[in-house]
């Protein structure tokens, strides 16, 4: 049996779905997200689809990236970085975040919702869900400038 919540977002999302029309860009532009684990940004986004459409914009691609997320296809990443970051893998997950070469690396370990719970009652909070990031060095820059080494 589906959940009632699960069943409420699915027609959310069906319905987004509706109130756009169908576009090639922003196939494409989902296409290129499930094929790569970069985690990539706008621009390289819009530089690996140029070729395929040469009269393509950052505007077009910025306003299908917020469509996409509309849609519940794509997540932003919100790091703090100057640039957002996108992935296609909606479903929840934690990440490693390299704070040398700012690459974002999906990390295999169990979401912990016990987490949501924890939050104490008393204080009114409605936890819906959360975001843990982890920050170090990736094991490509620690073995660029020796294992260990702090930025």
């Amino acid at each position: 049996m589906i959940p009632i919540t699960k069943m409420k977002q699915s027609r959310e999302k069906q319905k987004n779905e509706a109130m756009y029309r169908r576009s090639r860009q922003r196939e494409k532009i989902l296409e290129l997200l499930r094929s790569t684990d970069a985690h990539p940004t706008a621009n390289w986004i819009y530089s690996k689809l140029r070729k395929d459409f040469p009269d393509l914009s950052m505007g077009t691609v910025y306003r299908n990236i917020g469509i996409l997320i509309q849609q519940g296809h794509i997540n932003k990443i919100d790091f703090g970085s100057t640039f957002d970051r996108f992935d296609a893998n909606t479903a929840a997950h934690y990440h490693f975040i390299c704070e040398k070469c700012n690459s974002i690396i999906d990390l295999d370990l169990p979401v912990d919702d016990t987490l949501n719970a924890r939050v104490p009652r008393s204080a009114h909070l409605e936890v819906r869900r959360h975001e843990i990031e982890f920050f170090g060095v990736c094991a490509q820059c620690a073995g660029k400038s020796g294992a260990g080494d702090t930025p």
